[in-house]
């Protein structure tokens, strides 16, 4: 049977290409400034395509000019994955307790919980601020680590997957001696583990991307991450310098393009399992 082309698809189609495109401009329009000499970032109408290129000396000035641009990537790898890792195990066990962990005034203690999750997050700066230099983790990458690392969010999502799981496996393996710490490991954790890839491809983006947090809790110049080092460049320049800024930027959503390209698989299946369940 000949396909028919129905026009209310065709028009729906249409304006998600358009909407795609739009906001994709943004993008490309990054990666082609960080092609360009200065002179040619504001030209309009916008050259798309650089006439002038400078791609060698936008990102040798970057990556080995004035500030050590190596060394923030590395602060930002290094804080990204050990708060990402720590923020799964974490925020996977406590969904797991409670969700599947019978114990006295449980939901009263979730409830709070969540009940923390509706303070803004700027009201907890100056009690943050003010212990962590009663506790020594001011300016240290430990304390921004520790920071990340418990996530009311991660919690409550990753409860709504374990509370999926069956309570019957739970007890099969209760009744052949295992404890919940061998159920965890061993049967929940993976029976949830496209929702827990999900989780840590977004914790991993959101400390990434964190400015807020390194502007306060860092003081030192070699414990900087990348957000506050691509601000370096507009402040070195009197903010002349949106070449090298967006060659930093592109440098710097390298790892993000590659998480997702490796795990989009798992972020599809853990939104599509999360659908199904409403």
């Amino acid at each position: 049977m000949k396909p028919t082309l129905q026009p209310g698809k065709l028009l729906v189609t249409a304006i998600m290409l358009l909407f795609g495109v739009i906001f994709l401009l943004p993008f490309l329009w990054m990666i082609s400034t960080s092609f360009k000499v200065e002179a040619d970032v504001f030209i309009f109408p916008i050259q798309w395509i650089p006439t002038q290129w400078n791609i060698i000396q936008n990102y040798t000035e970057v990556w080995n000019g004035k500030y050590p641009f190596a060394l923030y990537y590395f602060n930002s790898i290094k804080i990204s994955v050990i708060t990402t890792v720590l923020s799964v195990l974490i925020s996977s066990m406590a969904a797991y307790g409670f969700s599947k962990v019978n114990f006295k005034g449980k939901e009263i203690i979730f409830i709070i919980v969540l009940a923390t999750y509706m303070v803004p997050h700027q009201a907890f700066l100056v009690p943050q601020f003010v212990l962590y230099r009663w506790l020594g983790l001011f300016n240290s990458h430990l304390g921004l680590i520790l920071l990340g690392s418990v996530s009311v969010l991660g919690t409550f999502m990753l409860r709504q997957f374990y509370m999926g799981i069956h309570n019957e496996f739970i007890e099969s393996a209760k009744m052949d001696g295992a404890n919940h710490i061998r159920i965890f490991f061993s049967i929940a954790f993976p029976l949830v583990r496209p929702a827990v890839a999900t989780y840590a491809i977004l914790r991993f983006i959101w400390t990434w991307n964190d400015f807020l947090n390194p502007t306060i809790f860092i003081k030192s110049d070699i414990l900087y991450t990348i957000p506050i080092a691509l601000k370096k460049f507009s402040d070195a320049y009197g903010g002349q310098t949106y070449s090298l800024i967006m060659a930093g930027a592109v440098s710097a959503i390298i790892p993000l393009l590659i998480i997702f390209v490796v795990a989009q698989k798992q972020v599809i299946e853990g939104i599509a399992v999360g659908g199904v369940k409403g």
